[in-house]
């Protein structure tokens, strides 16, 4: 990133007034924190970084659940062992 210092925090309101500085500060030093009363709400971080976070990320829940392979062994005990109980009657 381009900057090492804090982030700076831009009230939403000054964010959207003057995006054209808060982006130019995010190219420029680094990431920029946008805030809602007070509170943390976004980031603005140039592209190559928001890309370099993603691919460090790893694999999204919805690519997992859709891979052809399974990214582990998951040991699987034999059914033999376990008999089959009948089921009770209640009357």
């Amino acid at each position: 990133m381009a900057g090492e210092t804090s982030p700076k925090r831009w009230p939403v309101h000054d964010a959207k007034t003057h995006f054209s500085r808060l982006l130019e500060a995010s190219l420029r030093e680094g990431p920029q924190i946008v805030t809602r009363r007070g509170v943390e709400a976004a980031v603005l971080v140039p592209v190559e970084d928001w890309r370099r976070l993603r691919r460090a990320a790893g694999p999204t829940l919805k690519e997992l659940l859709l891979a052809d392979s399974p990214r582990a062994e998951i040991p699987v005990p034999s059914r033999r062992r376990w008999r089959r109980r009948s089921p009770e009657v209640f009357e």
